[in-house]
């Protein structure tokens, strides 16, 4: 009786055994299933990241301009640069800085935005966008 018991203990260990873990095939369709849904995403993922920093461009780009219109109406004249906004000149009424910080005055891609002046009320701010290229189709406006 006792080798009986003995037995059946030791068949219900081995069954407990072969239960207990994980076959390969099973570990291989859980790795092939993150691979498929890592594929469809991170494609989907990057083309965000690029939205983004582009929308960011733009929220700084209309920041500027309205530091660039505050400046205006302080001095009656566009300042000469950017930095302008930052640190006083020889401007009498100047009442900055009109940015907080000189992070401010570069875009998401760590490029200096572009002022240019194009008549005495009138100027364009641009960000170089992804390439870092000026005058490109990828230059946020």
């Amino acid at each position: 009786m006792n080798l009986e018991v003995i037995m059946t203990n030791a068949r219900k260990a081995e069954r407990g055994r072969k239960d207990a873990g994980f076959t390969l095939i099973e570990i291989m369709l859980v790795v092939v299933i993150i691979g498929i849904l890592a594929a469809v995403a991170i494609p989907n993922l990057a083309g965000k990241v690029g939205k983004a920093q582009s929308n960011a461009a733009k929220s700084s780009i209309r920041a500027i301009e309205g530091a660039i219109d505050m400046y205006e109406v302080d001095n009656g004249r566009l300042p000469d640069s950017l930095n302008n906004l930052m640190t006083k000149g020889s401007e009498p009424n100047w009442s900055g800085p009109y940015l907080r910080k000189a992070e401010a005055l570069k875009d998401p891609w760590g490029m200096d935005y572009q002022y240019t002046k194009t008549g005495e009320t009138t100027y364009t701010v641009v960000s170089a966008g992804p390439d870092k290229s000026f005058g490109t189709a990828d230059d946020v406006k």
